[in-house]
């Protein structure tokens, strides 16, 4: 109950300062925007923004886990991904389109990070949507290693169309890679154990399935 009730008083103090941030967002006073974030980074990780930018996924979760309890890692690197989130869009407002787009990628890999564990995830409403961070960062490429993980969330998801367009882009951009190709061909045989009608209604009929499988199962022996 005690560690409930943190995670709790947690959420509504940062529903509370995000309402600030979308109320100065509103106004467009992104300098009071970039106050409010960087005092709520260094709240949760004691870093601000820019000491952040310069940091990795893992080097961030570091940080999490280091500046309180454990148990609520989850719900705060969910906050992080929010905060993460508003800094791109102060960012890109500011000009600074190659600083947003750190941001957001940033934020996406600790999202995508969160949904991909065994246990279900029930987000907060202001956490982000992976379309929402996806489309903010159309149209440059995304890195294979951010296709790779949204490939598996699709999957996870049911979204076995999406999956295999995201099997396709990193194939395009690394086409000899024999690691994708290998991916690639677990993927589709997971999804032949799925039912016909399981993948008709995620726009990946079983005919498709099984020309995917073959067409990789043709570049493996060509290797």
């Amino acid at each position: 109950m005690i560690r409930r009730d943190y995670i709790l008083q947690m959420i509504e103090e940062f529903a509370r300062a995000l309402a600030r941030i979308n109320s100065l967002k509103a106004g467009q006073r992104w300098n009071e925007v970039e106050e409010e974030l960087d005092a709520e980074f260094k709240k949760l990780t004691g870093e601000g923004a820019p000491a952040l930018g310069r940091l990795s996924e893992i080097e961030l979760l570091a940080r999490l886990m280091s500046a309180g309890p454990t148990h609520a890692l989850r719900d705060k690197t969910l906050i992080l991904t929010t905060l993460l989130k508003e800094a791109g869009d102060a960012a890109v407002a500011e000009d600074r389109a190659g600083e947003g787009r750190e941001f957001y990628l940033k934020a996406l890999h600790l999202l995508l990070e969160v949904l991909g564990g065994e246990t279900p995830v029930e987000c907060p409403e202001f956490v982000p949507k992976v379309a929402m961070l996806v489309a903010a960062l159309e149209p440059e490429p995304l890195p294979v290693h951010t296709q790779a993980m949204l490939m598996h969330h699709y999957e996870q998801t049911e979204q076995y169309a999406r999956a295999e367009d995201a099997l396709y882009t990193m194939l395009e951009a690394d086409p000899d890679n024999a690691k994708i190709v290998e991916f690639g061909i677990a993927f589709y045989c997971r999804l032949l154990a799925h039912s016909d009608a399981a993948l008709a209604e995620a726009n990946l009929p079983r005919i498709e399935v099984e020309e995917g499988l073959k067409e990789l199962e043709g570049r493996r022996k060509r290797e």
